[in-house]
């Protein structure tokens, strides 16, 4: 089983940046692939970045392309998503999640997560 914590939302002006982390907890961090979501008011859960359970693959939403990285460091057990030329509509909360399945492929549908932080809000203001 793995526990996940998010932090590093807060509120921020358009253009600037913002670092998430998601500590993990529990023994089999390492075999999980784990994705970035995001939820605005009003809207559905929606996939932003995922990484492998190595770190040797990533996968972006096409609005995470070019502005936001995703990495892990396995020996502490975290996973960051670092967010550059925020924009207002990034607004939401963000939530981690670790892969129902160890060692496969990213899937970017929320149904394939099984494990879930309870968010951490970004506010990017104009």
């Amino acid at each position: 089983q793995v526990q996940l914590v998010e932090s590093g939302g807060g509120l921020v002006q358009a253009g600037g940046y913002l670092q998430l982390s998601c500590l993990a907890s529990g023994r089999t961090f390492s075999a999980y692939n784990i994705g970035w979501f995001r939820q605005a008011p009003g809207k559905e859960r929606v996939f932003v970045a995922g990484i492998g359970w190595n770190g040797d693959s990533t996968y972006y939403a096409d609005s995470a392309k070019g502005r936001f990285t995703i990495s892990r460091d396995n020996a502490r057990s975290t996973v960051y998503l670092q967010m550059n030329s925020l924009k207002p509509e990034d607004t939401a909360v963000y939530y981690c999640a670790a892969e129902r399945v160890p060692y496969g492929p990213i899937d970017p549908g929320p149904t394939a997560y099984n494990y879930w932080g309870q968010g951490t809000q970004v506010t990017v203001s104009s």
